[in-house]
């Protein structure tokens, strides 16, 4: 029995590193699609005569496509699978970025990077639900942010891609990313179904085989499959999002999705150039420092990947939240004093570096992995898309705003809103979101039922108990 459950807990990793490492393709192509735009753009502006509201509208197809795409996902994968969504996310990847490296008018343009947007939201609504459903208890956090850690990699690499080639065609920056979407179309292929998806389908066998794949021992299989049947339920319709015992999942995820938006970080991720340019740096140097912005979003989805599973999901949060507070009071004070040249632009620069690394280190790293843990498995889809919606509504929002808060408020102000909301988002993760480090889906849907599941609830029954 012992070489039989080495040889298990050896493949079982194996397996489920394989399986996250080839849905989190679609983290990658979510990164790489959404952030070499910026680049792309200046090319595309001059060949296609785009004014103003025509750069606006090619730059947000992307994202109007991924709201959409992310709310129709969660009903598709309830009913075909996450494995086979994930697919239909992988060919629409495909044709989009055909399309696009091919695109000979405005029009085309936009119904591209529409496409492209449909495959990005069911990519960021299914992938961390595939993975979390297959992935144990105490590997689960690390092996979901292995998917937003592909999404800042496909961000920075759309930034080196964008410098690399900004002397070439912008068709060639587009058409890199046929290679990742069919590894992603493949990879699929060739692994196994969701075994809770499974279970919840009455196809109680191909469960069992499936989690004997993945994990350390058939009895530990056994025994995950039983509890994941007690808890089993027919697919639930959108209306139990509503009810009161599901309403605290539904707060924390998509309370960290909209924070992760409001707080300030694409915001700057998308103004970085533009936020050095204006401290001093020549364009090149905005760009270039703009590549380390990107690696430090990277290094910090690292090290979160490790606190999740580490600290915890609610640590991490409560533990880098202030840092992105004190980062961005810094950067407002650098522009309201007009600290530009010499010494108050690398004050910028680390300001910026350090909230990078805050705020992707905490709220970029558990929106995915929160949303995939908190909901029930008779309405985990649908949950998801919730989730993803938000993420994907409060980014348009953003988006389109951040200039007009410049302009209104200036960019001094402008930090120091973004630092308040921060400081809102470490009180909000204090009150509403609870601890999932080491806990399986189904105990945490027990919680759900009991009443247990947000911190402020079990404070109110740990008084209530005294009472008694």
């Amino acid at each position: 029995m012992q070489n039989r459950n080495a040889h298990g807990r050896l493949s079982g990793h194996a397996l489920t590193n394989f399986i996250a490492t080839i849905s989190a393709t679609g983290g990658l192509l979510f990164g790489y699609d959404t952030g070499i735009i910026s680049s792309a753009l200046l090319q595309l502006r001059n060949q296609f005569h785009l004014d103003t509201l025509g750069a606006e509208i090619v730059t947000s197809a992307i994202i109007l496509g991924a709201l959409i795409g992310c709310l129709g996902a969660g009903s598709i994968s309830d009913r075909i699978g996450r494995r086979r969504t994930v697919m239909i996310a992988a060919a629409l990847f495909l044709l989009g970025t055909v399309v696009v490296s091919s695109a000979q008018s405005v029009a085309v343009l936009i119904i591209a990077r529409l496409i492209l947007g449909l495959a990005i939201g069911a990519a960021s609504q299914i992938v961390p639900i595939y993975i979390a459903e297959v992935s144990p208890p105490e590997r689960r956090g690390r092996l979901v942010v292995g998917f937003q850690l592909a999404v800042v990699f496909g961000i920075t690499s759309s930034f080196v891609t964008g410098y690399l080639l900004r002397d070439s065609s912008w068709r060639l920056m587009f058409g890199i990313g046929m290679l990742p979407a069919l590894i992603l179309f493949v990879g699929m292929a060739f692994l196994p179904n969701s075994p809770r998806w499974l279970a919840l389908n009455g196809q109680i066998e191909e469960a069992r085989a499936v989690l004997r794949r993945v994990r350390l021992s058939d009895e530990a299989a056994d025994r995950e499959l039983e509890e994941i049947i007690e808890n089993h339920d027919v697919q639930a319709p959108w209306s139990e999002l509503a009810k009161p015992w599901v309403r605290p999942a539904l707060t924390a995820s998509v309370g960290i999705a909209l924070l992760c938006q409001f707080t300030g970080i694409n915001a700057v991720m998308y103004y970085a150039p533009t936020i050095f340019a204006d401290a001093g740096f020549g364009q090149d140097s905005a760009l270039l420092t703009s590549v380390a912005v990107g690696v430090g979003m990277v290094f910090a989805t690292v090290f979160g990947g490790w606190a999740v599973d580490t600290w915890g999901r609610r640590t991490l949060l409560l533990r880098m939240l202030p840092g992105a507070v004190v980062a961005l009071a810094v950067l407002g004070t650098t522009f309201a004093m007009h600290l530009t040249g010499g010494i108050g632009a690398w004050i910028t620069v680390a300001a910026v570096m350090a909230y990078t690394i805050f705020n992707t280190g905490s709220l970029s790293v558990a929106i995915w992995l929160v949303g995939a843990e908190v909901y029930p498995l008779s309405c985990r889809g649908k949950g998801m898309s919730l989730v993803a919606g938000s993420h994907w509504g409060a980014d348009l929002l953003i988006s389109l705003t951040t200039l007009s808060l410049v302009q209104m408020l200036g960019a001094g102000w402008t930090f120091w809103l973004f630092a308040g909301v921060n400081a809102f988002a470490f009180w909000f993760v204090l009150r509403y979101v609870p601890e999932t480090k080491g806990q399986s889906l189904e105990e945490l849907e027990r919680r759900l039922r009991n009443g247990t599941f947000a911190p402020v609830d079990r404070a109110v029954a740990r008084s209530e108990a005294r009472a008694r």
